[in-house]
């Protein structure tokens, strides 16, 4: 069994914005499985299908980003999946822009969402596929605003083409596992992947 969960905020001021791009990513993925999103375990929302004969649950917390820890313990303790089947997906400020990074581990790089995760868990031995959002070009402290709002023209464009592709790695994730997904996706930005 794996158990992939994406990160986001609830509600639709958060909806489109950029730090909600786990939500976007699981739903891509739900999409192409041909998956809704009818299930529920406390306040998370689910989906779930078969890949080749293995239960996978796709769940998007409605916790707050921050306080993601306890629901995403709460689902790995109740599916009893082992951490190398639980990926997180998330967005990053410090990857570049639409740029994608697939680990086995680590650490939580300043992401608060993560953070909660590895505290709730005790552990930091999970699988993470983590989105480029970059920083704010004109002040890079204001991160919090940067983060909260949607993309928009070219970089909305992108950023789809970006997550279309990070769902395609998690796919590949489910299927044969985080070694050859990070070897096929790691480093492959969008403009490399459509030529």
């Amino acid at each position: 069994m794996k158990v992939i969960v994406g990160l986001g905020n609830p509600g639709r001021e958060y909806e489109k914005t950029r730090h909600n791009v786990g939500f976007h990513v699981a739903d891509r993925v739900a999409e192409a499985e041909g998956w809704t999103w009818s299930g529920k375990h406390g306040k998370t929302v689910l989906a779930e299908g078969q890949v080749n004969g293995e239960k996978v649950i796709l769940a998007k917390p409605q916790s707050y980003m921050n306080l993601s820890g306890k629901p995403v313990a709460d689902l790995a303790h109740w599916y009893k999946v082992d951490l190398d089947d639980l990926l997180i997906i998330c967005d990053d400020l410090d990857l570049a822009f639409a740029k994608m990074r697939l680990r086995p581990r680590g650490k939580s790089g300043g992401h608060h969402g993560l953070e909660s995760i590895i505290a709730a868990l005790g552990s930091s031995e999970f699988p993470r596929l983590k989105l480029g959002i970059g920083r704010p070009a004109v002040n890079p402290m204001q991160t919090a605003g940067y983060v909260l709002q949607p993309p928009r023209g070219k970089e909305k464009e992108t950023l789809e083409e970006a997550e279309r592709l990070a769902a395609e790695a998690v796919r590949c994730f489910i299927r044969e596992g985080v070694q050859v997904a990070m070897n096929q996706f790691n480093g492959v930005s969008v403009s490399e992947e459509k030529s």
